[in-house]
């Protein structure tokens, strides 16, 4: 049984047990670099169930990484299993489905990623955050809102992906070895993905001496594509296979503080030109999470992509910082109605705001209340209306 090059030691944490987020801890409990690995989603025994699954295969595998499964309610019993995370990913939010862009998403995601956050920054304050919910790049702005992290502490996986796919794409059409490919995607993780070709090449040689430029915009657009061409093909879901290998990589690179340059999305802060905006760059990944975005020289065109890229993202960063103060006004709106109700109650002794009503103006109402109703459906030439649905 082998053994690791390194001790075990530190604790990570997955958000959500779907398929990305199981997949995910599977693959970093068989690194065996962990002391242990929790899983946790907010379907009952879901995440248990996995856990134990997963720590049966350790004698087959040979890992000693302990993997832990917690429900978690949605007033957050439950965190307490993420306490002293190093690193957490979260994958929690709902997949795609065919025809849905990321952006689709954006409103019920931000809502599920807002309330996973304020969880983990209670129970695990120092950990380096991963964000994988789609819309990526602006859930990743979102986790750093919430948790008030530096932005060093928050990153997003999607170039990871973006260039796998790309890498891919080339090596089968070319016919060479996957391993031989190098490629780069910079920018949004999704309609303003840019392709860096001057970072391209394949054992060596530039990518533009191997194929054509047409044949190149081809593999840029079906790279571009690439996740909403495998929900295309699953009809239900999402992928995950690839997602994981990504994001268990940048937690890997974090956890050996290896200093290794992958892309990812980062805050960006003048670097080329751009600043105040989460986007997808290289960076140099350590335990603290971000060390430095790392700066390459591009070519006019792609330098151009890159920036109108950023504007792009930034706007649509807004708009889920809008929805965040609209969320924070309503829930200051409903503890004011809350607390002006208690206030009512106090001064009425605990009667309550309003007079009850005796039973028999009651049993009046309820029968006015039918009478009025078959007098209506009397009257009415279409369909019986539906009763009252039970919520």
């Amino acid at each position: 049984m082998s053994q690791p090059d390194t001790p075990r030691r530190g604790k990570v944490a997955v958000i959500g047990a779907g398929f990305y987020g199981s997949t995910t801890a599977q693959r970093l409990a068989e690194y065996d670099i962990f002391e242990e690995v929790v899983l946790t989603d907010i379907i009952d025994g879901k995440p248990e169930g996995l856990a134990l699954d997963m720590n049966q295969s350790r004698p087959i595998e040979g890992f000693e990484t302990r993997v832990t499964g917690q429900t978690t309610g949605r007033s957050g019993d439950g965190y307490e299993a993420v306490a002293g995370s190093g690193i957490v990913v979260i994958t929690a939010g709902l997949p795609r489905k065919p025809g849905m862009s990321r952006m689709d998403l954006i409103e019920v995601n931000a809502k599920i990623v807002r309330d996973v956050v304020e969880n983990v920054v209670k129970h695990a304050p120092e950990a380096v955050l991963i964000v994988v919910s789609n819309p990526l790049d602006e859930m990743t702005a979102l986790a750093a809102k919430v948790s008030g992290f530096p932005s060093s502490r928050v990153m997003g996986q999607a170039g990871m992906l973006d260039t796998a796919r790309f890498s891919y794409f080339v090596a089968e059409k070319l016919g060479v070895p996957a391993g031989s490919v190098r490629t780069l995607t910079l920018g949004s993780h999704g309609d303003t993905m840019v392709p860096v070709p001057s970072a391209c090449s394949v054992s060596g040689r530039p990518l533009g001496e191997l194929l054509p430029a047409e044949e190149i915009d081809k593999l840029v657009t079906r790279t571009r594509n690439g996740g909403g061409e495998i929900v295309g093909l699953l009809k239900t879901g999402s992928a995950y296979y690839a997602p994981s290998a990504a994001a268990a990589r940048m937690a890997r690179a974090v956890a050996a503080d290896s200093g290794d340059v992958m892309p990812v999305c980062a805050w960006v802060d003048g670097e080329y030109g751009i600043s105040g905006v989460y986007l997808g760059v290289e960076a140099e990944i350590g335990s603290a999470g971000v060390r430095r975005v790392v700066q390459r020289d591009l070519s006019d065109t792609e330098l151009a992509a890159l920036r109108e890229a950023a504007e792009a993202v930034r706007a649509k960063q807004a708009d889920v910082a809008a929805l965040l103060r609209a969320g924070d006004a309503a829930l200051s709106r409903f503890a004011s109605a809350k607390a002006a109700l208690s206030r009512s109650c106090a001064s009425q002794g605990g009667a309550g705001p309003a007079r009850r009503r005796g039973p028999r103006h009651r049993r009046g109402r309820r029968h006015r209340t039918r009478r009025s109703r078959s007098d209506w459906m009397a009257r009415s030439p279409g369909p019986r209306p539906a009763g009252r649905r039970r919520a």
